[in-house]
C-alpha cells in the first residue's frame, strides 16, 4: 500500500505589483492603500477610492492580490488567499503589504496618516494590514473581520459598510463585527446603504466623511 506523499514548503520570492495616483497638492500626502475584491485587479480598487471626493488630497495606493490567474473569459484577475497553506499566505501577504507601505513612504515622503481600505475579500486584507502596520484608520466594505484579527492585536478607528442588499455581508455577520471591534480597537462606525455586494455613492461619501475626521485628529 502506498503511503500518502509527505508535504514540505520552501519560501519563494515573488514580484507583487501596485498602482499609485498622486494628487495635485504638494507634498507631503497622507496615503490611502487599497486591496480589492476576489476576481479584481488593482485597477478596481483605485477606481473604487476615486470616488471618494476627499480623497484627492491623498496619495492613493491600489497593492494587487500576488495570485493572478485567468477567468473562463480569458481576463486576468486575482487572489488574495486560498485555505491552501494558509499560514504561509498570511505571512507572506504581511510582509508584501509592510513591503509596500515602506516604498511608497520612502518614495513619496508620505506624511501620516496612512488608512487602510479593503473591499470584499481585501476587506480582510485592510484589517490585517492594520493589525500589523502602524496606521491611522480602517475603511472595509462588505467583509468580516477574519479569524486571526483578534487581542491582542489592536487596530485604529474602523469603518465598516454594507449594502442592505448584500446577501454574503449580512446584518448578523456584520453584528457580529461590531461586537469584536470594540474590544480591539477605539471606535467602529458603520454605514448601511441602499445596494448590493459593491460600492455605491453613499458609502463612497461615508468613506469621505470618515477620512475627514482621522485627518482632523492627527
Amino acid at each position: 500500500m502506498e503511503q500518502d506523499p509527505a508535504v514540505r514548503t520552501i519560501e519563494a520570492r515573488v514580484h507583487g505589483r501596485y498602482l499609485v495616483r498622486l494628487p495635485d497638492s504638494p507634498r507631503p500626502w497622507p496615503a490611502l492603500i487599497s486591496f480589492h475584491g476576489y476576481g479584481e485587479l488593482a485597477d478596481a480598487s483605485l477606481a473604487a477610492l476615486e470616488r471618494v471626493r476627499e480623497a484627492t488630497g491623498w496619495l492613493c495606493v491600489a497593492v494587487q492580490a500576488l495570485h493572478p490567474f485567468y477567468t473562463k473569459d480569458q481576463r486576468i484577475v486575482a487572489s488574495w488567499m486560498t485555505r491552501l497553506d494558509r499560514e504561509h499566505a498570511l505571512a507572506d501577504n504581511i510582509r508584501y503589504v509592510a513591503d509596500v507601505v515602506a516604498a511608497v513612504q520612502d518614495e513619496f515622503r508620505v506624511d501620516s496618516p496612512v488608512v487602510f481600505v479593503g473591499f470584499s475579500q481585501g476587506g480582510a486584507m485592510a484589517y490585517r494590514a492594520a493589525a500589523n502596520v502602524r496606521s491611522a484608520g480602517v475603511i472595509v466594505l462588505a467583509a468580516d473581520v477574519p479569524p486571526d484579527v483578534s487581542a491582542p492585536l489592536k487596530l485604529p478607528p474602523v469603518l465598516i459598510g454594507r449594502g442592505r442588499g448584500d446577501t454574503w455581508y449580512t446584518d448578523e455577520k456584520m453584528t457580529l463585527d461590531v461586537a469584536r471591534l470594540n474590544g480591539i480597537c477605539p471606535r467602529v462606525e458603520t454605514c448601511v446603504f441602499d445596494g448590493g455586494h459593491e460600492w455605491t455613492d453613499d458609502f463612497a461619501a461615508a468613506a469621505g466623511a470618515f477620512l475627514g475626521r482621522i485627518r482632523r485628529e492627527r
